[in-house]
């Protein structure tokens, strides 16, 4: 059997966009130290509400296309190499926000059985064996049918693979702790009237924002801010990125902070940190095959 890298961190994601929000920071740093970084995104976006005008022709089919070329660019600039679609590009559709009929869709991933879904995720995870995986907690960290999905098929995954023979040693969901956002925003109304965008979104709409004692992990990114910034400006469709890269928007014009500390709450596996935080999603995995 091939020798597998030492480290090894498994992410999944609902969309194009979510890993550069969510992990970009994080996934340039491990991937610079040497670690294996493997991303799972599990639609193409298909349903994304598209920023630039010169862009706004494209749609369905055409504009998950465009937004895997956006992901090929933000993962490259992340320095992360290894990137799979779940069970194939084009294999589950986006589902539309939460509510609408495109939910229904019966190619929708909100449609798709979850052990059906998680069958290739298993494959992956026995063959690589990570002792790390990301994922949204059960809420998708906003409510997005995809995102909620994501979390359902992640965990079923990670059950029946350690049925299987490997037990994924730690597994977190992505968070915000609400001090960090509160003093975010505070700083952003502040500065707000020399940012391109109308107005700040709320504390609330960050997804994951939750009270500070859930943290249990937080990794310092400060070194990759600049490959951050470039993964999410990739996405163009999806992101603006104000000048600066201290705040971006999505289609709804509303600023929010851009984090490059990025924080997590570990929800399987020992805490490695002795009276605070872990700073390292490995802490305490040293030694297993």
């Amino acid at each position: 059997m091939t020798e597998l890298p030492a480290r090894r961190l498994l992410l999944v994601h609902a969309h194009p966009d979510d890993e550069s929000i969510n992990n970009g920071a994080t996934m340039a740093r491990y991937a610079a130290e040497g670690a294996h970084v493997t991303l799972v995104t599990c639609t193409l976006g298909e349903r994304g509400e598209v920023i630039p005008p010169d862009l706004r022709h494209l749609e369905g089919a055409a504009l998950g296309e465009h937004r895997l070329r956006e992901l090929t660019a933000a993962t490259a600039a992340l320095g992360v190499t290894d990137v799979r679609l779940l069970g194939g590009a084009g294999r589950h559709a986006d589902s539309g926000m939460m509510g609408l009929p495109d939910n229904d869709d019966p190619t929708a991933f909100w449609q798709a059985d979850p052990d059906t879904a998680a069958a290739p995720l298993v494959e992956l995870i026995l063959a690589l064996r990570p002792q790390v995986l990301v994922t949204y907690d059960d809420h998708g960290g906003y409510g997005h049918p995809d995102h909620i999905q994501a979390h359902r098929v992640a965990m079923r995954a990670a059950a029946l693979a350690a049925d299987a023979g490997w037990r994924i040693p730690k597994i977190y969901w992505n968070r915000v702790p609400r001090t960090v956002a509160e003093d975010a925003f505070a700083r952003l109304a502040a500065e707000l009237p020399g940012l391109p965008f109308e107005k700040s979104a709320a504390v609330d709409d960050v997804p994951g924002v939750v009270d500070d004692a859930r943290i249990t992990t937080e990794i310092d990114g400060t070194a990759y801010a600049g490959a951050k910034a470039a993964a999410m400006r990739a996405h163009a469709t999806q992101i603006a990125v104000a000048p600066g890269a201290r705040y971006f928007a999505l289609s709804n014009d509303l600023a929010q902070p851009l984090f490059t500390t990025e924080y997590y709450e570990l929800v399987r596996g020992e805490h490695a940190a002795d009276g605070g935080r872990e700073t390292d999603l490995f802490a305490g995995t040293e030694g297993t095959a």
